[in-house]
């Protein structure tokens, strides 16, 4: 070290390479900000545990080699051509994985001159430069001060260099740099992005044919290993250039702009196409940046699947390398939104593989990559009966089980750990899908899976909130499962969440309390048992959100099929509430709004009040639907209140006579009947009225 010094300093005396002053370059290049971006919260997307500056010079004694890193920028700054190569190496024989020696390059003032080296003509002062800054880039406040001063430019200048040695340091450094938030909208403004898409056009067909050869003469245990060794030793510099082009686009693509300059630059295929080869250490980035693209529907899913993508997908889960598993399975728990890509994951033989990893008992402390694997198979499981039954047959319930016990013994620490409350999360969705067939309740209702279910309502995670009351509420339907609901105390629990901020977990409770009004023995002394339950559903017919109404008027249809509740929820004003809601257009909430309006009716005086309230009109015009649903509940309701004569004068003024004789020849034969009384009605009034007139006239 001290040798490299000494010929710094006796290099001194000779002229310098003529560098760009770093004011230049952070006034200049710094403020091509517009206003709206520099008032944007710039955040690095991951938050890793790097000290401070303040935080080190606060320290009693730092390491010598922090005052050591700075004696060799001071020399770097004033030093001539020679001193300046001579100072880069020396500090690249520092560890500048430490964030002491990080720190003390950027507080010396070495990123100003790091970055002036790139725009000179010497190759040797680049290539030092950017394997500097390739490796104290990691550091985020490094990260942020490289982005104000135009650092990020200068880089995007060198991927179009001849040199590709300079390329793959470039985009390298890019991709610690566009952990950024700022970075990346400057990659994308200073055309990076199709620079680094071009990089990805490298010929692999000698690695594909290679790697295929290796994995048909290993076993199949150790076929991907010994690919990976063979690939990483044997890669050419353009494919190595062409990985590190995809690790910067993989920290580019957490902006959904980017992605979509992704996709008009033709990045999508060319990732795709890496995806053939075997070598761990390409495919990690690789399917890192698909998997985010794979968020963006209209162009990925469609691009994928032509490519194959699935195929390769399901391949690469017998991988050694936990990180490819876990990005493999978030690329399919994406893909497998889709009902095709469901099916393609089956056909290639994907959920034996899923179920197989988190039944592994090597993998359930990773919980990253368990939270991946149960998303994943919540989703193939999604309304395909097809995988469900498949599930089924590989005992998955039995896994998703004891996966929930493991998760939900110690739920005090949950909002503390979202990997563990995605793993939970995952899971109950699994078997909230799961429970499609009645073989899965059944295994529920026995294997004690009830219990842990119902212990997670007193968790407030919203999604994980969504999916237990699904489960719980597809486990309603069978009467044994709901008994033992009722004495776990489950559904006093799911009516609690119809408090909850969330809309959704409002919504979904709503919908799970449906099925326990419907199957529960005494339904109407358990609903009355609840303290200001019937309050707290009739306040929700005020929501905004067309779900929850959907969902609060079906559970006020079961209601009040008991006369005591709704005489109850009358008094709560649940008429007013409900007629408010008539002149919605949403078919999903006409059909739950007519259904809960027939029952109100049972009650004569109601009648007369939906008149009253204007409910009536609006009603005629839902009979001009194509869903069957809707006729089916608004004959239903038509008929109920046609048993009031001003409501069959409304009825008769508002056309509601061609509907149902429309609906009579329905294939439905509860909307032929509901159809017909109410046509009757109507018929009978218009008969009496002319009987009294035809009686007046006479006398």
């Amino acid at each position: 070290m001290m040798k490299h010094a000494l010929a710094a300093q006796a290099a001194m005396r000779f002229s310098r390479p003529k560098l760009i002053q770093s004011s230049r370059i952070a006034a200049g290049r710094g403020g091509s900000f517009s206003a709206a971006e520099d008032s944007t919260t710039d955040e690095d997307s991951e938050d890793e545990p790097f000290t401070d500056l303040k935080t080190l010079a606060a320290q009693a004694d730092l390491p010598n080699d922090f005052w050591q890193v700075q004696k060799v920028v001071r020399y770097l700054k004033i030093g001539n051509q020679t001193a300046t190569i001579i100072s880069l190496c020396n500090l690249v024989d520092f560890d500048l994985t430490k964030d002491y020696c990080q720190l003390a390059i950027m507080d010396a003032g070495g990123l100003e001159v790091l970055a002036n080296l790139l725009e000179t003509d010497d190759f040797k002062c680049k290539l030092g430069s950017l394997r500097i800054l390739r490796l104290i880039t990691v550091h985020p406040s490094i990260r942020r001060s490289v982005t104000l001063m135009g650092g990020i430019e200068l880089m995007i200048g060198i991927l179009s260099d001849s040199s590709q040695e300079l390329q793959l340091l470039a985009t390298e450094t890019l991709a610690n740099l566009a952990k950024f938030k700022r970075a990346r909208r400057v990659v994308r403004k200073h055309g990076g992005i199709p620079k680094l898409v071009d990089l990805l056009d490298v010929d692999i067909s000698k690695y594909v044919e290679e790697n295929e050869d290796t994995r048909k003469a290993a076993s199949e245990d150790n076929a991907n290993v010994a690919t990976a060794k063979v690939a990483d030793l044997d890669l050419t510099l353009d494919v190595q250039v062409a990985r590190g082009a995809a690790h910067a686009l993989w920290a580019l693509s957490k902006s959904k702009r980017n992605k979509n300059v992704i996709k008009r630059a033709g990045g999508l295929p060319l990732l795709a196409k890496l995806v053939k080869m075997r070598n761990t250490s390409i495919l990690i980035p690789v399917i890192g940046t698909l998997q985010e693209c794979a968020s963006e529907k209209t162009y990925c899913v469609a691009i994928m699947q032509s490519e194959g993508m699935i195929a390769d997908l399901v391949k690469n889960l017998h991988t050694d390398s936990h990180k490819l598993k876990m990005l493999c399975a978030s690329a399919i728990f994406r893909l497998a939104e889709e009902d095709d890509s469901r099916h393609l994951v089956r056909l290639h033989g994907g959920l034996e593989l899923l179920v197989d990893l988190i039944a592994d008992p090597d993998n359930q402390s990773n919980k990253e990559l368990m939270a991946a694997v149960t998303g994943a198979i919540w989703k193939c499981a999604t309304g395909n009966d097809e995988n469900v039954q498949r599930f089924q047959e590989l005992e998955l319930m039995q896994l998703l089980i004891s996966l929930l016990r493991d998760n939900s013994d110690a739920l005090d620490d949950l909002q503390f750990n979202p990997q563990k409350m995605g793993v939970l999360t995952n899971v109950v969705g699994a078997m909230a899908e799961c429970t499609a067939t009645q073989a899965n309740i059944d295994i529920i209702k026995n294997e004690d899976g009830l219990a842990p279910l119902i212990k997670l309502i007193n968790t407030d995670g919203p999604e994980l909130l969504v999916n237990v009351s699904r489960a719980l509420g597809e486990c309603a339907g069978d009467k044994e499962a709901l008994e033992k609901m009722r004495k776990l105390d489950g559904v006093r629990l799911l009516w609690s969440l119809l408090k909850h901020s969330s809309e959704k977990v409002q919504a979904s409770a709503a919908w799970a309390l449906s099925p326990c009004i419907q199957n529960a023995a005494n339904s109407g002394d358990m609903v009355r048992s609840f303290v200001g339950g019937l309050e707290l559903i009739c306040s929700l017919l005020a929501s905004t959100d067309t779900d929850v109404l959907a969902a609060v008027c079906y559970a006020i249809a079961n209601i009040a099929r008991d006369k005591e509740n709704l005489a109850v929820i009358t008094d709560h004003g649940v008429i007013e509430k409900l007629s408010k809601l008539a002149n919605t257009e949403v078919d999903s909430l006409r059909a739950k709004l007519a259904e809960a309006i027939a029952n109100c009716c049972d009650w004569a005086g109601n009648r007369a009040m939906f008149g009253q309230a204007g409910a009536v009109a609006p009603l005629v015009n839902y009979l001009a639907s194509s869903d069957l649903d809707v006729h089916r509940s608004t004959s239903v309701a038509l008929y109920q209140l046609s048993k009031d004569p001003w409501n069959c004068v409304t009825m008769h003024q508002n056309g509601v006579v061609p509907h149902l004789l429309r609906l009579i020849g329905s294939e439905d034969e509860d909307v032929q009947e509901a159809s017909a009384d109410c046509l009757q009605n109507i018929r009978k009034l218009a008969l009496a009225c002319e009987k009294f007139r035809y009686q007046h006239m006479k006398s």
